[in-house]
């Protein structure tokens, strides 16, 4: 396992984390972001701004690319917390915590957790977020993944059954006011909902849903990212009617995001998300089916 600090991309204090296989990048100048993550010296599944790379101390909050962490339901002010100014960064036995400082406009500290597996394309993020405030308040997190252009990305639905045999709810699918299933990005499955990514459609699109064993994938080139996480309450705590899972996409990015449940944190509290990350090579898909996505997918995702 390496940690190393290194310049990236105009950031000199960030630090690469790889076990030879994987690499991930954490940037202790602004955040907690990550930065990148894919294969050692291979393509960078994760979105890059790249006239926002380097820079810091803006006073509006920035898109800037990667991976972050928000606490929903999402608020045109709170959500909106500038994360641009440098983060505090502990290394332990090969694991990397970024901890922001304690957001004036929101009170709360948020902390990024990376966790590389030892001989495996695999990393665990954790995310935490405290209540350094004074009054209680409610919320969700909410683990956002932005991936660079050119992809597809891929949801599972929960297990399928027939009418007789599943009467009841198994999940919502939920809409924004701007959802259009008539835009040719969607393609809705039995099993699977996929979602392109499309450089020349900036109209954006979003969807939610849950599923207790929450996944999302994105193909690219050949390689696919996936990430997991396991839902921890019943579908009525999670925010946004019922949403352990969301992607959005526009002109720019691609973007898988988890959720947990709804949470009310007193002064001092903290509330954990965990996500489950891996890497894949030499997959493509032929057409999309859901028997075509079984036989790619097949022990990449939970069934």
């Amino acid at each position: 396992m390496i940690i190393e600090k290194q310049d990236f991309r105009g950031w000199p204090n960030s630090y690469r984390i790889s076990n030879g296989l994987v690499e991930a990048i954490v940037t202790s100048d602004v955040g907690p972001r990550i930065m990148r993550f894919g294969f050692t010296g291979g393509q960078n599944f994760f979105k890059e701004f790249a006239e926002q790379l380097g820079r810091s101390g803006e006073a509006a909050w920035q898109p800037r690319g990667g991976h972050r962490l928000w606490a929903a339901p999402e608020d045109r002010v709170r959500t909106y917390a500038p994360d641009n100014g440098p983060v505090a960064i502990s290394v332990e036995g090969g694991v990397l915590e970024a901890t922001e400082p304690v957001e004036p406009l929101t009170g709360l500290e948020k902390r990024i957790v990376v966790k590389m597996a030892a001989a495996e394309p695999r990393v665990e993020v954790v995310h935490h977020i405290r209540n350094a405030g004074s009054e209680a308040v409610e919320l969700a997190p909410w683990a956002l993944t932005m991936l660079t252009p050119g992809g597809v990305g891929i949801h599972g639905f929960p297990p399928r059954a027939s009418y007789l045999e599943a009467l009841d709810v198994s999940s919502p699918l939920v809409m924004w006011a701007y959802t259009d299933f008539t835009d040719p990005r969607w393609r809705l499955l039995r099993k699977y909902l996929v979602l392109r990514q499309d450089p020349a459609n900036p109209v954006p699109q979003k969807i939610g849903a849950f599923n207790r064993d929450t996944w999302g994938a994105y193909l690219l080139n050949g390689e696919m990212f996936v990430k997991r996480s396991r839902a921890q309450g019943p579908i009525g705590s999670y925010p946004d009617n019922g949403c352990s899972f969301e992607t959005f996409t526009n002109a720019d990015f691609l973007e898988l995001e988890t959720l947990g449940p709804m949470t009310r944190l007193a002064p001092g509290e903290t509330v954990t998300h965990t996500e489950h990350w891996s890497v894949h090579r030499g997959l493509h898909v032929a057409e999309w089916t859901d028997e075509e996505l079984d036989r790619v997918l097949g022990g990449l995702t939970p069934a």
